[in-house]
């Protein structure tokens, strides 16, 4: 099949209150035009209430691709906006995890994502559902929301992963185990990921999970103790055997999800949603700038 080449015009959004996105705004649009982009128009976005509007102003002149700059939450966000549109989505990894990125196959420094832009292809991916409202990557239910509702502002920005990971450690204490139910089927779980890609707060968690699979992936970390996740966690990073006996995966076009009690779905690390709720895929929705196969 031959390769379907990437646009060379584009917009450039950068979400500037992300950790890196306004040290690397300046940088970003040199390295593009520099690799042969012409920039039709650049925006370094600081107030976040700003910067969904302004990816719909950019797509409503309907470029040939849309560069968006920032962290998982960022694109996210904005990625429902280019449903209704033929435009390409390109990214930037300026985040903490970047699991977006990381599932894409795109590099996480600033050179290798703009090479992705400049010299890969087209690709067409499913995106994920929470109800009516589409994601990237993927939805979490368990540890991931509380830190998402409690993390002080500009932690992420100033102490980057590990300021973040610092917070979680604290916010293990009052965490507490749930019972789940997916469909008819109710279990014992500490943690959800509602995955459309592998890659859940950097670390790859859901190895069946494909962004053209065609299908949405609820993983659930068994357990009634909270030390549990600790176990499921390390046996991933780690990639230990052990990690596939930690979880349940049900796998389907549609999954009813319940909990109890009812809980807060961070999407993308944004608490966006509570349950219950109806996990859905959006098969080959949008086409994405990605390294070529």
């Amino acid at each position: 099949m031959p390769v379907k080449q990437l646009p060379k015009r584009a917009a450039l959004v950068v979400n500037a209150q992300s950790r890196k996105g306004r040290d690397l705004f300046a940088q970003a649009c040199a390295l593009l035009k520099a690799r042969g982009i012409e920039l039709l128009e650049a925006h370094a976005v600081r107030d976040p209430k700003q910067l969904r509007p302004t990816i719909r102003r950019v797509l409503a002149a309907d470029p040939p691709m849309v560069i968006v700059g920032g962290g998982d939450g960022t694109l996210s966000s904005t990625v429902d906006d280019f449903v209704a549109h033929d435009t390409v989505f390109a990214l930037l990894p300026l985040g903490t995890a970047n699991s977006f990125a990381r599932t894409l196959g795109i590099p996480l420094e600033l050179e290798g994502a703009i090479d992705v832009i400049a010299c890969g292809q087209r690709r067409r991916i499913d995106l994920g559902m929470i109800d009516a409202d589409y994601f990237a990557n993927a939805a979490a239910i368990g540890m991931s929301p509380l830190i998402a509702e409690t993390i002080p502002h500009n932690l992420k920005r100033y102490l980057g992963r590990v300021g973040y990971l610092g917070w979680a450690a604290i916010q293990f204490l009052r965490f507490r185990p749930f019972k789940l139910t997916v469909g008819n089927e109710t279990i014992d779980a500490v943690e959800v990921r509602i995955a459309n890609g592998r890659f859940h707060g950097g670390t790859e968690l859901v190895d069946d999970a494909r962004l053209d699979s065609g299908e949405i992936v609820v993983q659930a970390v068994l357990g009634d103790s909270r030390h549990r996740l600790v176990w499921s966690w390390a046996a991933s990073i780690f990639r230990l055997r052990a990690r596939k006996r930690t979880v349940r995966e049900f796998h389907g076009v549609e999954l009813r999800i319940a909990t109890d009690p009812p809980l807060p779905i961070s999407i993308d690390g944004e608490v966006l949603a509570h349950t219950p709720c109806t996990a859905r895929v959006a098969a080959g929705i949008i086409e994405v700038a990605a390294p070529r196969s």
